[in-house]
């Protein structure tokens, strides 16, 4: 018998929509402060290498996210999708309120950036196992027919937290001027993370177990062993074709999102208010594209909708990025050209990042979902995604080459593409609302 979509699915979509914000702000406040960290925790004879050191940590955030999709994945399967992520939620905000408490390289010398290091760790654990538990959770609420839609919402979380996290860090420059957040105040930050948490622990306690969940464990069809079942048995093979999707998908978040950030400060050496101001702005505008195109993949298929925002990434980024550096020259920067810009690289992570987690939740059966979604979900954003700053940035910092920083960000959506035009299968008819029986070992 087919379990029944809940009624009240609205309000868990905003619940947890909610919280993953939150979750996303403590895990990008780091990227988007890291010229100012990179000040305050490395020995500055030598500020770039400082500033990829800073990077370097940024993306050993993402390097650890896989671990922590296997071992919370473990968890979400076996005892639940709604305490693994308040577990994960928890976390996540320690660490990052943490940092805002942790002594100077002034002050402590190397044990500082050994702190840093230690705390970002936490917080790369803790995300891997947050995003697979959030979608899941949504997923197994919403009806079949317009989950692209309804898991879109959940998808604008991790843009609009580079947007909350610009939006404190623009409040507090501008409340304590520039030369105190320089000084002490890049702290604030940091330390508001302790109070979105609380929020956000709040508003998921309200929250109950999926009901295909219950389902499942009422029935006696629990998974004694997740990982056997995930990744030794026949299932592995739909693993590697979801790392390949998420991967070309990852590339073009970072790429349209993050890197455009990092652009703006590095290469136009346009100054951090006004590069914030650009990017989320932008975002902002941007940010229904991930509902709109989650709702065009129920009607037309997720397939075709992720790889055409990975093609139109690979074939326009090299123009859109010289572009991008023409408008935002020192002293003659065209605002609403170069949000326009921007606007269009999010509207290509839109395209890529609204019907992904619909296709994830469609792809893998229920008893193991909670670690098949988030393992190859954290290979690909966290391992391929996530490098995108510091190789666009090191390549940058070695060559001066917009070209030649680009490389990585327009070659692996290339081969992505032409990877997953044959592996990748349409999951859109596909009701996760019926029972569905284990991949066995082939």
């Amino acid at each position: 018998m087919a379990v029944q979509v809940p009624s009240d699915f609205r309000r868990v979509i905003v619940a947890a929509s909610v919280g993953n914000v939150i979750e996303w702000y403590d895990f990008y406040i780091f990227g988007s402060l890291a010229a100012v960290l990179s000040v305050k925790f490395f020995e500055q004879s030598h500020p770039v290498a400082a500033l990829l050191s800073t990077i370097a940590l940024f993306t050993a955030g993402f390097l650890i996210r896989p671990l922590g999709a296997f071992l919370f994945g473990w968890m979400g399967d076996r005892v639940g999708r709604k305490y693994t992520f308040l577990i994960t939620l928890s976390g996540m905000g320690l660490g990052t309120g943490a940092i805002g408490l942790i002594p100077t390289y002034q002050s402590i010398g190397l044990t500082a950036a050994f702190l840093l290091f230690g705390l970002r760790m936490i917080q790369g654990l803790c995300l891997g196992g947050e995003y697979g538990g959030a979608i899941t959770y949504v997923a197994e609420h919403v009806p079949d027919d317009k989950r692209g839609y309804y898991t879109g919402w959940l998808q604008t979380s991790p843009t609009l937290g580079i947007v909350v996290s610009l939006a404190v860090i623009i409040l507090t420059r501008t409340w304590f001027g520039n030369q105190a957040f320089d000084e002490w105040a890049w702290r604030v930050p940091f330390l508001v993370s302790f109070l979105l948490v609380a929020i956000a622990i709040y508003i998921r306690l309200q929250l109950q177990e999926t009901p295909i969940f219950q389902e499942i464990k009422a029935r006696g069809q629990m998974t004694r062993n997740p990982w056997k079942e995930a990744f030794l048995s026949s299932n592995i093979k739909y693993i590697g074709i979801a790392v390949v999707v998420l991967i070309g998908q990852g590339v073009v978040w970072y790429s349209g999102q993050f890197w455009a950030l990092y652009f703006l400060q590095q290469v136009s050496k346009v100054d951090a208010l006004t590069s914030a101001y650009i990017v989320g702005t932008a975002l902002l505008i941007a940010t229904p594209s991930l509902i709109f195109f989650g709702w065009l993949s129920d009607q037309i298929g997720r397939k075709p909708v992720i790889l055409g925002g990975m093609l139109l990434a690979a074939i326009t980024y090299y123009p859109l990025y010289l572009w991008l550096g023409a408008v935002t020259q020192p002293g003659n920067i065209n605002y609403p050209t170069a949000i326009f810009i921007i606007f269009i690289l999010v509207c290509y992570v839109g395209m890529v990042y609204g019907p992904v987690g619909a296709f994830l939740a469609e792809f893998f059966p229920g008893r193991i979902r909670y670690t098949s979604v988030s393992v190859p979900y954290h290979i690909g954003n966290g391992w391929g995604g996530g490098l995108v700053p510091f190789i666009t940035s090191a390549a940058f910092a070695a060559t001066g080459s917009i070209g030649y920083a680009l490389i990585y960000p327009i070659a692996v959506p290339a081969v992505c593409f032409l990877l997953a035009l044959f592996l990748m299968p349409e999951t859109r008819k596909i009701s996760i609302w019926q029972p569905i029986e284990p991949r066995t070992a082939s």
